[in-house]
């Protein structure tokens, strides 16, 4: 009897120990796999978040560029109120001198000529090829404002655009609002940097740029005016618009009412500066520019031309 219960001891002693050892390893192996457990569903929720951050960031660039569109709009219908259309006369004052009426354009009696720009922002993107193959078929050449988009495929569209004798615009490189107008540095290291891109890319040293948003935009603290001044230092001139097809926001437009949006006060005005954009997200202005393009070519005394240094500047501000 006191034979077998020395036997039993050390078993059981022996059986205690493996738990104890179960148990602490135990311990350890969930010390390790929790925390890593919860290392990476904090990523994963990182991930999201940024996600969700970066997505609510391009909702509010697109509702910024929706404002000003409809700051635009407005503008046009206030100049409509305000300014009757007519017709270029020519008066007698009281010296028998010929006096021509403030609306008119040219002084001399002839037609006043429309002058329509087409002005695509964004790209390059997947259509940028499609949009120079319909302004090819018409014979119209266009002005891109692009943004930085390194890549063989990018590069090339750069070079395609100015081979085919359109004008190519800076449209900042980031075309991140936050930083590109966090100060001044940010900006004029963002300037600096697309007009090497667009110049190692085609060889060209581009002279014109858009503001992503405009000059009116409302995202910037700093006072637009100094970017302004600095683009003048480097011989740069700015171009906004007065007229927008309206395909910058979310909302996705018919063709019908992008054709609407770009020419229907074309006639109201000498210079018409028309807002679209070449974007993977924008199929449909595409889909309208051959209407668009034909549309204003039937009118009497209106042209297509690209922006070139002899186009007057639309500013919204000044």
């Amino acid at each position: 009897m006191a034979k077998e219960l020395q036997q039993t001891l050390p078993e059981a002693r022996r059986k205690r120990v493996q738990r104890l050892k179960k148990m602490i390893i135990g311990i350890v192996a969930a010390g390790i796999v929790i925390p890593l457990l919860c290392c990476v569903y904090l990523i994963c929720r990182l991930h999201t978040i940024d996600g969700t951050l970066k997505t609510l960031e391009q909702r509010l660039d697109e509702l910024d560029i929706r404002n000003q569109e409809l700051q635009t709009l407005l503008q046009q219908l206030q100049e409509q109120k305000s300014t009757p259309v007519q017709t270029p006369q020519i008066q007698e004052d009281s010296s028998g001198a010929e006096a021509s009426e403030p609306v008119a354009e040219e002084s001399s009696g002839q037609e006043e000529i429309h002058k329509v720009y087409l002005t695509f922002d964004d790209g390059p993107s997947i259509y940028t090829n499609d949009i120079l193959d319909i302004l090819d078929s018409y014979n119209v050449k266009a002005t891109f404002f692009v943004v930085g988009k390194e890549g063989t495929n990018a590069e090339e569209a750069l070079q395609r655009i100015v081979d085919e004798g359109h004008t190519l615009g800076m449209h900042s490189y980031s075309h991140k609002y936050k930083e590109l107008y966090e100060s001044m540095d940010s900006f004029t290291q963002d300037f600096v940097r697309i007009r090497d891109y667009i110049y190692q890319a085609t060889g060209v040293e581009s002279v014109c740029y858009r503001f992503p948003g405009g000059s009116s935009n409302t995202v910037s603290e700093i006072d637009m005016h100094d970017f302004i001044d600095y683009l003048d230092s480097q011989g740069v001139e700015y171009y906004d618009w007065n007229v927008s097809s309206g395909d910058g926001g979310s909302m996705k437009l018919s063709t019908d009412t992008l054709l609407e949006n770009c020419t229907k006060d074309i006639d109201t005005r000498d210079t018409s500066i028309i807002l679209l954009h070449d974007s993977a997200e924008k199929p449909t202005t595409v889909e309208a520019l051959p209407d668009i393009i034909e549309n204003i070519l039937a009118r009497p005394d209106t042209v297509i031309l690209p922006i070139t240094e002899n186009t007057r500047p639309i500013h919204h501000i000044e």
